[in-house]
């Protein structure tokens, strides 16, 4: 099947419109000139326009699409509490008049100021019904999502329960229209690059990346940086999701070695390092980027490490958002 036809199953698939797309695809030359190596290119997916939300946006229009279409009438997910997909899950779920119950791993924040992550403070904005599973492994979430559902269901709800991070392969839709959007603006700039990096954290970002790139018959390194999880986990994951959306899309999933996962998780998963926030600090003081510590920063850095300085081979990095944390992170706040 040709990239044409999965975009034409794509376009079949109900979708919510939220993000404001296509995102810019900007040349970073003030970046580029600091590291003294290959032109640094950068798609903008913090702007995306909806709820601060980043690329979580594209996965939400399909997930949430699915949601309505299947007549639901509850959104059920969850996370960590400084999830960017929880916010944007809420924010979602109310744009489409839908109600949220989010399950957050750990115990219910100190009240004081400061405690409470921005992240979670815009689901509790919307409106969003929050439960802790009062044990500090993100993992807890996971059966807790379910039991949610169920009981949710049980009591004449129509829930729609979505595991951490939207990581489906409907979902990954979302990434790959994402990647074939790029490959557009880069054969408008005539821009063929060395590699393309991104966050990937439960996995569709990278899943996403990989088989649009595939699809797309792109010769990119595509390079997902693992924020969350261990080296086999997060290739199994993405393996799982890009066969999920493959499946979905009517087309072969990427090569195995379509992907190349870098570990990026630092000290651990939502603590930032020291790498990540000295990229973060090189992005912001030359192109103003803005960039959440414990994804995007630790994304870069991976980038950073990677490219050749010896080459004129332009790189991508692909900005998917955080700024709410990002912000949290430059006022003092405490990360997970």
């Amino acid at each position: 099947m040709t990239v044409s036809s999965a975009l034409e199953t794509a376009a079949q698939l109900p979708r919510l419109l939220l993000a404001n797309l296509p995102t810019p695809l900007i040349e970073a030359s003030r970046l580029t000139h600091a590291l003294g190596g290959p032109p640094v290119y950068v798609k903008r997916d913090d702007l995306a326009g909806f709820a601060l939300a980043g690329h979580k946006a594209r996965q939400l229009e399909f997930l949430v699409g699915a949601a309505l279409e299947a007549g639901c009438d509850v959104m059920v997910t969850g996370g960590a509490p400084s999830s960017n997909f929880c916010a944007a899950a809420a924010a979602a779920a109310s744009a489409a008049g839908l109600d949220c119950h989010l399950v957050l791993s750990g115990a219910e924040p100190m009240e004081e100021m400061g405690q409470t992550h921005p992240n979670l403070a815009v689901a509790q904005a919307c409106r969003a019904v929050v439960r802790y599973t009062r044990d500090p492994q993100r993992s807890s979430v996971d059966a807790r999502v379910v039991e949610v559902a169920d009981a949710l269901r049980a009591g004449g709800r129509r829930p729609f329960a979505m595991p951490r991070g939207g990581a489906t392969g409907l979902g990954t839709v979302g990434m790959v229209l994402g990647v074939q959007e790029l490959a557009a603006q880069l054969d408008e700039a005539g821009i063929d690059p060395e590699m393309v990096v991104i966050a990937t954290g439960s996995g569709g970002a990278g899943a996403g990346l990989a088989l649009g790139a595939s699809l797309c018959e792109r010769s990119w390194r595509v390079v997902g940086a693992s924020v969350s999880r261990p080296g086999e986990e997060i290739v199994s994951q993405v393996r799982m999701l890009a066969a999920e959306c493959a499946e979905l899309l009517g087309v072969a999933p990427p090569a195995d070695r379509g992907l190349e996962l870098a570990d990026a998780r630092g000290p651990g998963h939502g603590i930032p390092s020291a790498d990540g926030d000295s990229a973060a600090r090189v992005a912001l003081r030359t192109e103003g980027l803005v960039l959440d510590p414990v994804y995007t920063a630790k994304a870069l850095a991976v980038l950073f490490r990677l490219m050749d300085p010896a080459s004129t081979r332009p790189v991508v990095f692909w900005h998917t958002g955080g700024l709410l944390g990002a912000a949290h992170h430059l006022a003092g706040g405490d990360e997970e």
